[in-house]
């Protein structure tokens, strides 16, 4: 009787489609010949429906026969003399999971689930009504890590699992799935990191270039610090890159040994022990932490560089401290500025009126009005920038709005033209850290000794608004210059299109008649940086020591066995011995060689890999150079007015935890993308 209700219920009549009968009847029929007749078919003839990859026809008796399941080896009505069932039947069987041994997952000797051929010399198939998807068997193993990822990349909290709303949703797309609870999906997060972790491991590992960290410290209601290290190397490729390596909770955050502790458990964790070349952080440290972390650094000698190797002063903290000075000077304007613009946006009809007058006064600006964020500087000053754009409409606006009692003063106006012109150099410095490209230290020797000059001149206005609130801001940046002056004056010797040149040039606007001086200091400590070079064991130094770590393969490595294994290891000693002055001569050709061209976008990376066989010393040297950050916070944290705290729910996990998240959502992020190149974009 089930048999039949089948049968009814998925065959076509003759009455109902003739031309759809015979197209069924002519794919599905396994043979056509007498039963004696061997199996090999014509190709135009074999079957085209995919159920057969999973059926077989069974001949029950003459004239009937049956579709068997290759998986439950249940049975199906197929075909009772010219009556043929069609196939819907076990495409249901298939496609939606009613096979027994589909659900019970038994699937491991039989063949795959079905998927469309694409290309290939088969005639093209005719459509029929069949599921529009594949049947995907369920695995709860992938679901469980899809979900791991999800709360990973997305941040969900990880109590989402045992939410009501959660479970419902899930259960109504897939019943089979099986509830998780907090503590599986933790585990599985960490897995998910673990694994992560591998990769990365493998990524940077015999990298040839030393690494830069940064030390981004947040803070915690429960006073807590969570020093967030992340890692800067140049590849193999020459490509800048960037991944946070660890989040490490310190108890107390202030004392003088947090910052080494985490740097150090760093160094373990990674291997990476020998290989530190630079930090920079931005958590205020005494000289004694100070002291605790330069036996950290790889370069032994302190007075290398005047011990800018570690750069405590962050730009991007430096350039926010200056843009609350702007901020606090200008408080009382911001606040009514603010008003009239919360006046617009909180009500729509007064925006209207606003956008009426507007086009009425034909006022050119096509600026929004913006509601700032008070906790990022850039929103304020956004706002402020299209506000005195738009400044006529806001005088105009009471004579369509009686409402409207908030109009500033062409004096407060004017005040708060002053105040944008002191902050656009500040957001357009900070807008380079927020790129996707990670900048060089050439961009901001660039952009500091810049803002440096204009608040020069500042200082000498006859306006004692300007004149004052210049001075409290160039104290700030005096500071950061004199602390990262001279790491990032040899950062721009390491451009070919500037070298010394534009050290000289800077220096001489910023210093004036004192300018030789400054001048010797960079060329003297970029001479002692390439004697720490030239001293290195000499294998690590020749290129294609280099190459042959690069690469993997057995070619490359047999021919650096040779070089050791023919007795030329005292041909290194000898080398070592009476090479020194011309390895010493490979940085002197290359600031004697011309300047480059200047261009606004130039690969200064790309530049040292084509040259690295003409400076093989040098280039390692710049290698390590250009990866130094300027800035220990994360893109997002640029302008940041307030120190970063982590939130309440994060707080209340294990610190191992929290760094699983934080670690993984990053490297999810990368994957396995390669980061474009290290562009250095400068306007004159």
């Amino acid at each position: 009787m089930a048999e039949m209700m089948e049968v009814t219920e998925t065959e076509t009549t003759p009455a109902e489609n003739n031309n759809e009968l015979a197209l069924i009847t002519s794919e599905a029929q396994p043979e056509t010949q007498p039963e004696a007749q061997p199996e090999t078919q014509p190709k135009r003839r074999k079957k085209k429906s995919m159920v057969w990859e999973y059926f077989t026809i069974e001949h029950v008796s003459p004239g009937c026969r049956r579709a068997c399941c290759k998986r439950c080896k249940q049975s199906f009505a197929y075909s009772t003399g010219s009556k043929v069932a069609g196939t819907s039947h076990l495409k249901r069987h298939i496609a939606k999971g009613t096979c027994p041994a589909l659900q019970r997952g038994l699937d491991n000797n039989h063949l795959s689930p079905y998927t469309p051929r694409v290309g290939g010399s088969e005639p093209r198939k005719r459509r029929y009504r069949t599921p529009s998807s594949p049947f995907i068997p369920f695995d709860q193993d992938r679901c469980r890590h899809e979900i791991a990822k999800m709360i990973i990349m997305h941040e969900y909290p990880l109590h989402m699992v045992e939410h009501p709303g959660f479970i419902a949703f899930v259960q109504n797309l897939q019943p089979q799935f099986d509830k998780v609870s907090f503590n599986t999906v933790q585990g599985d997060c960490v897995a998910t990191y673990l694994r992560e972790k591998q990769s990365v491991m493998k990524f940077i590992e015999g990298i040839p270039a030393r690494v830069c960290l940064t030390l981004d410290m947040w803070t915690s209601k429960q006073t807590l610090g969570y020093v967030f290290i992340t890692g800067h190397f140049i590849d193999f490729e020459w490509k800048l890159q960037r991944r946070v390596l660890n989040v490490i909770m310190e108890p107390y955050p202030d004392s003088d040994s947090a910052l080494s502790h985490a740097v150090a458990a760093c160094l373990s964790d990674w291997s990476l022990e020998g290989k530190l070349f630079s930090l920079t952080f931005n958590h205020p440290t005494s000289e004694a932490g100070l002291e605790n972390l330069r036996p950290l650094l790889c370069t032994k000698n302190p007075l290398i560089l005047n011990g800018q190797l570690l750069l405590g002063n962050c730009i991007a903290r430096t350039l926010g401290s200056m843009a609350k000075d702007v901020l606090g000077a200008g408080q009382d304007i911001i606040k009514k500025i603010r008003d009239s613009v919360k006046y617009m946006k909180t009500s729509e009809s007064h925006d209207e009126k606003f956008v009426q007058v507007k086009n009425q006064l034909q006022v050119p600006s096509e600026k929004s009005l913006v509601l700032d964020d008070q906790t990022q500087w850039n929103t304020t000053y956004q706002m402020l920038a299209s506000a005195t754009e738009l400044k006529e409409v806001f005088n105009c606006l009471d004579t369509s709005d009686p409402d409207y009692k908030l109009a500033p003063s062409m004096e407060d106006w004017k005040l708060a033209e002053t105040l944008c012109t002191f902050l656009k150099p500040l957001f357009d410095a900070a807008s380079i850290l927020t790129t996707p490209n990670n900048p060089t230290a050439i961009t901001f020797f660039h952009e500091a000794w810049k803002i440096h000059a204009d608040l020069g001149r500042s200082i000498t206005s006859e306006d004692p608004f300007i004149s004052n609130l210049a001075k409290s801001m160039q104290e700030k940046i005096d500071k950061y210059w004199r602390d990262c002056s001279l790491i990032l004056a040899i950062a721009v010797v390491m451009d070919p299109r500037f070298k010394m040149k534009l050290v000289e040039f800077s220096f001489t606007k910023i210093y004036g008649e004192d300018a030789p001086a400054f001048i010797k200091v960079v060329d003297d400590g970029i001479h002692e940086l390439f004697l720490e070079y030239v001293a290195l064991p000499l294998p690590l130094t020749p290129t294609y020591a280099e190459e042959g770590n690069a690469g993997n393969g057995n070619d490359e490595s047999h021919q650096g066995n040779l070089l050791s294994d023919q007795g030329l290891s005292d041909f290194d000693v000898y080398i070592m011995e009476t090479s020194g002055m011309q390895m010493k001569s490979e940085l002197d050709q290359y600031l004697e060689e011309s300047l480059l061209p200047r261009a606004q976008e130039f690969d200064v990376l790309g530049w040292w890999k084509l040259n690295k066989m003409k400076y093989p010393t040098l280039s390692k040297m710049a290698r390590d150079i250009l990866s130094i950050p300027v800035s220990a916070s994360a893109p997002d944290s640029v302008f940041d007015i307030t120190i970063k705290q982590l939130d309440d729910y994060r707080s209340s996990l294990r610190p191992e935890t929290v760094e699983a998240l934080i670690c993984a959502k990053d490297w999810l992020h990368y994957g396995s993308e390669v980061s474009s190149n290290a562009l250095v974009k400068m306007e004159f």
